[in-house]
């Protein structure tokens, strides 16, 4: 029977935790380690968005081995954000972070209603209230470098560009990519175009597939939804892809057709966070992500580069990069660019 009792407490305890939608990575508490909470709209493993913050964190654990623990929260719908949150602020947790700039009401709510508790959401370039923290990854800069590969590489002249939504980091990579590459190949056509979500694989894929039936031959995206565009790349016969995360690296699809890719080094700014807290501040500041301080990464996919990386290109991206890593704001003029123009 005390056997039995045992083994009902523990699957309800699971249960419990499956109902939360939330899972949990936590390095052992003591009185100085920082509790973190994740919200994000997608999963842990979407090969996008929510997957770049989460590895941020989980290699800002093994930089700072013993002083974060963290929790996150899957698939979570603004409307439900919020009594996540308050789930977590009830545990305890020193700094809840909502990724996505979907959540901005939630959390300015909960800023106001738990001014002792730590807070951010992002993309935003806003400065919030002092227990708030915002980032703005300035992703022109990825895009620019992109935008370098794709207009050197295509032989048709022809672009495409499958966007979520035009405006935050995605509105900044898209228009990145523009200026890139009319900087190397004036004379190419841009096709862009908006699904409206950040998670709709399937209008994605539609989207590139018509950009792809258009002429397009090589092809990008931002934020999760683009592994859609890159699906539907793949099975083009001769489209190839840039990425704007490592981890379309390493999918079937992109061992196959992804050339290189950037990415947000969430790690950075987790760590950011983490010193800001122990030094008492506790919002009030938006942290930007750029080459400059470390917020940006870029590989090429070991795969292809020998084959579609010439020793000319490379020299080009290895210049820009070391012109954005020496200093910020390089592509000041990139809200300048008009598709309309395009």
């Amino acid at each position: 029977m005390k056997r039995l009792l045992t083994i009902i407490l523990a699957l309800l305890a699971a249960m419990s935790l499956f109902a939360s939608g939330s899972s949990e990575a936590a390095s052992d508490s003591s009185d100085d380690t920082i509790k973190i909470a994740l919200i994000i709209e997608n999963t842990i493993d979407d090969k996008g968005w929510c997957q770049a913050m989460h590895d941020g964190i989980t290699q800002a654990m093994e930089m700072l081995p013993g002083k974060i623990e963290y929790n996150y929260a899957e698939k979570m719908a603004v409307v439900d954000a919020g009594s996540m949150a308050r789930q977590y602020v009830a545990e305890g947790y020193d700094l809840i972070i909502a990724h996505g700039a979907q959540y901005k009401n939630t959390i300015l709510e909960m800023a106001e209603e738990y001014p002792d508790v730590s807070f951010a959401f992002g993309t935003s370039s806003e400065i919030g209230p002092d227990n708030v923290f915002t980032y703005m990854p300035e992703s022109e800069e990825t895009g620019y470098i992109n935008g370098i590969i794709a207009g050197s590489l295509t032989k048709a002249d022809i672009v495409g560009l499958v966007g979520p939504v035009d405006s935050g980091d995605a509105a900044r990579y898209n228009r990145g990519y523009v200026l890139g590459v009319q900087s190397v190949n004036p004379d190419c056509k841009i096709l862009v175009a908006h699904t409206g979500s950040f998670s709709d694989y399937v209008k994605s894929a539609e989207v590139a597939t018509s950009q792809l039936a258009s002429g397009a031959d090589m092809m990008t995206g931002s934020s999760q939804q683009a592994i859609g565009a890159l699906r539907a790349t793949a099975e083009s016969p001769t489209a190839m892809w840039v990425g704007q995360d490592l981890a379309q690296l390493t999918t079937p699809e992109g061992q196959a057709k992804c050339i290189a890719a950037s990415s947000y080094n969430y790690a950075a700014v987790i760590v950011g966070l983490v010193e800001k807290l122990e030094a008492g501040i506790k919002g009030g500041e938006c942290i930007p992500m750029n080459f400059n301080n470390g917020g940006f990464v870029f590989e090429y996919n070991p795969a292809l580069e020998a084959e579609w990386v010439s020793p000319e290109l490379k020299a080009k991206v290895d210049e820009q990069i070391a012109a954005f890593k020496a200093s910020a704001g390089v592509l000041s003029d990139w809200a300048s660019v008009d598709y309309s123009t395009l």
